[in-house]
C-alpha cells in the first residue's frame, strides 16, 4: 500500500478496538510511519452495542471520515466482514484481495460465505494470495489474478549480517531453529512438542501472538521458548540469531490454503527453512536445495539436520539456487501489475484523477 500511496491518498481502516459502555463511538486517525500519504484509521466503539447497532455506527463513522476524500474512491477488501457497513460507497472500483480462505479458519462468523459471495459479485477484480486460493476463487469471478506474497529483500537480507541479538533470545544455546508468525490452529503445536522431545539440546525459539487456542495447549519444555510478538522492524534480529528458520504449519482445513511469505523471507535472511507439506510451499519452493519438507517429527529433525549442515556454509549452492529465484521477486513489480490492473477498469481518463484507495482489512 505504501507504493499506491506515491500517487495517491491510502486510507487503511482497521478492525474497530471496544470502549467503554457509556463512552461515544470515534475514530483515530493517524499517519503511518515512513508513508505520509498512507492514513490509518482506527474505529472506538462501545461494547454494548449488538451487532446492526455495530454496524449502524461504523457506517456513520466511515461515512463521516469518506466525506473528506476527494473522488473518484476505489475500495479495497481483504475481508468481506467490512462489507456490511461499507457495501453504499459510491466506488468506481472495488476490489477484494483475499489472502486466506478465511471460512477454514477457527470461529469463523456464519455469515462470512454469504458476504465472501456477495463481495466477490460487487468486485471488478479479485486478487489471490497464492496459487491455491487462485485454483479456489478463478471460476467464482470472471477477472481473478494470482499475486503470490513478495517478499522486501533488503530489509530481510541484513539478517545475513551478525546483528545485536535481542536480550530474550541473546543468551539461548545453539543451535537455534526459529518461527515468526502468528501462533494459531495453523500451527501444528504436536509436532513442536514431539521435535522438542527429540532433539532437547537443540533451541525452539517461537515469535509471535497466540490467537484464537489457548496458553495451556502449547507444548512447554526447557528447550521450547515462545517471545511474544514483535514488530516487523525486528525480525531480521531474530532470523540473525537462528540456525534453521522452521514453518510447522498443521495440515488442516486451515492451512490448504495459505501461501506463506515466511517462506522467501526466511530465505532472504539467508537460512535454509524446513516446512510441513503446504501445497503452495511444494509447488512453488519444494525444488530448492535450501526448502526441505518433512511429514512428521522424525522426518522434520532430519530435515533440520540436514538445514543445520546448510547453514554453516558461508557461501553454499543453496543459497545462490534460493537468490536466483528471489531475484524474480519485487513488491514494485506485484504493486505495478496490480495498479495497471485497475487503470483498465477505471479508464485512463478517471484513472489519472484517482486520488484515494479505501483498504478494509482485519
Amino acid at each position: 500500500m505504501s507504493r499506491f500511496a506515491r500517487d495517491m491518498t491510502v486510507v487503511y481502516w482497521e478492525e474497530p478496538i471496544e470502549i467503554g459502555d457509556r463512552e461515544t463511538a470515534f475514530l483515530k486517525v493517524r499517519q503511518a510511519d515512513d508513508f505520509p500519504n498512507v492514513r490509518v484509521v482506527t474505529p472506538h466503539l462501545p461494547a454494548r452495542l449488538n451487532d446492526e447497532q455495530r454496524e449502524n455506527a461504523l457506517r456513520r463513522l466511515l461515512d463521516a471520515h469518506a466525506a473528506s476524500l476527494v473522488r473518484p474512491l476505489v475500495t479495497w477488501y481483504y475481508t468481506p466482514m467490512m462489507l456490511p457497513f461499507s457495501r453504499h460507497l459510491d466506488a468506481s472500483a472495488v476490489i477484494y484481495d483475499c489472502m486466506d480462505e478465511l471460512s477454514k479458519f477457527r470461529f469463523a462468523p456464519e455469515r462470512l460465505l454469504d458476504l465472501e459471495q456477495e463481495l466477490i459479485d460487487r468486485a471488478d477484480l479479485v486478487f489471490t494470495g497464492g496459487a491455491s486460493l487462485y485454483e479456489a476463487k478463478k471460476s467464482r469471478h470472471s477477472s481473478v489474478h494470482c499475486f503470490p506474497s513478495s517478499v522486501d529483500r533488503a530489509h530481510f537480507a541484513k539478517a545475513r549480517k551478525e546483528l545485536p541479538q535481542p536480550a530474550d533470545q541473546a543468551e539461548l544455546k545453539h543451535p537455534r531453529l526459529g518461527f515468526y508468525g502468528v501462533i494459531d490452529e495453523r500451527f501444528d503445536i504436536d509436532l513442536l512438542r514431539e521435535m522438542a522431545d527429540l532433539r532437547p539440546e537443540w533451541s525452539f525459539v517461537m515469535v509471535g501472538p497466540v490467537v484464537k487456542i489457548g496458553e495451556d495447549e502449547l507444548p512447554r519444555a526447557a528447550n521450547i521458548h515462545y517471545v511474544g510478538g514483535k514488530t516487523y522492524e525486528q525480525l531480521p534480529a531474530y532470523l540473525s540469531g537462528w540456525d534453521v528458520a522452521l514453518m510447522p504449519f498443521a495440515m488442516n482445513e486451515s492451512t490448504q490454503f495459505i501461501s506463506p511469505t515466511k517462506t522467501p523471507e526466511y530465505l532472504s535472511g539467508g537460512k535454509p527453512v524446513v516446512s510441513t507439506p503446504v501445497r503452495d510451499v511444494v509447488r512453488s519452493y519444494g525444488h530448492l536445495q535450501g526448502v526441505h519438507i518433512a511429514h512428521d517429527a522424525d522426518g522434520f529433525v532430519r530435515c533440520c539436520e540436514k538445514a543445520l549442515e546448510q547453514s554453516h556454509e558461508v557461501e553454499g549452492d543453496w543459497l545462490a539456487e534460493a537468490d536466483l529465484l528471489l531475484s524474480a521477486t519485487s513488491w514494485d513489480t506485484t504493486q505495478a501489475r496490480m495498479a495497471g490492473l485497475i487503470t483498465e477498469v477505471l479508464g485512463e481518463r478517471t484513472a489519472r484523477e484517482t486520488s484515494a484507495l479505501l483498504v478494509a482489512a482485519e
